[in-house]
């Protein structure tokens, strides 16, 4: 039977909470047991409650996410820690991954990305829980984070995949059309909304018919989470 992972989201902005809580909703591996908007919500139940997983942001209010981590290690609290954040300077990178953060994942993130560190982490326990000893080979692919290539459909390419994600990341909370986020990516329309139709057919995007435009209704896309 396979075991299911505990994690917990402490993130202040309501969306990429929301976001973060629907990629972690694809994965069967983990159950989302808590979510909190600040470190100081966040660090009672921490305290009491065991956890395998931490999604943690940075800049949050009352407590950030590197003082609630300083706190659990001090507590003797060893859970494994992803960050989604847009804090990137490299003192506080620095900071982070001196407290045993596992991966770091940089605002706007794409649901690829996301995925990569939930495998990672779940390919380290597994590592751990079903080996007395781990040779070299095995320690090798676990901390080079490497894993299967995305199998997308024929004619569909990772890198302009990943370009579309990550401006669907930054459109705006209600959606943006396809011939706006062809703009902003500098692809054509067409292009794009093959890229669209793949996404939404997985799940990764969400479509609706906009009515109020003065004209003919168009399509909006955005990341699920969004304002329907």
């Amino acid at each position: 039977m396979q075991e299911t992972y505990q994690a917990v989201i402490v993130e202040d902005d309501p969306m990429i909470a929301s976001i973060d809580q629907t990629f972690l909703g694809r994965d069967s591996r983990f159950h989302l047991a808590a979510s909190f908007r600040s470190g100081q919500d966040a660090l009672p139940w921490l305290l009491h409650h065991p956890a395998d997983l931490l999604i943690l942001d940075v800049y949050m209010p009352r407590m950030t996410g590197l003082e609630l981590l300083r706190e659990l290690r001090t507590a003797g609290i060893t859970s494994d820690v992803v960050m989604v954040t847009a804090a990137n300077d490299s003192k506080t990178v620095d900071a982070l991954l001196k407290l045993g953060v596992a991966d770091y994942l940089v605002k706007p993130f794409t649901a690829r990305r996301f995925q990569q560190a939930l495998d990672r982490f779940w390919r380290q326990r597994s590592a751990i829980a079903t080996h007395s000893s781990v040779s070299q080979e095995e320690l090798d692919a676990l901390f080079s984070g490497s894993s299967s290539p995305e199998d997308i459909p024929k004619g569909l390419q990772s890198r302009t995949l990943d370009r579309i994600r990550a401006h669907l990341a930054q459109a705006p909370e209600e959606g943006c059309t396809c011939e706006s986020l062809a703009a902003r990516a500098g692809l054509s329309s067409v292009t794009v909304r093959r890229y669209l139709t793949y996404l939404t057919q997985q799940g990764e995007v969400v479509s609706r018919v906009n009515y109020d435009t003065g004209g003919r209704p168009s399509l909006l896309y955005r990341l699920p989470g969004g304002r329907p």
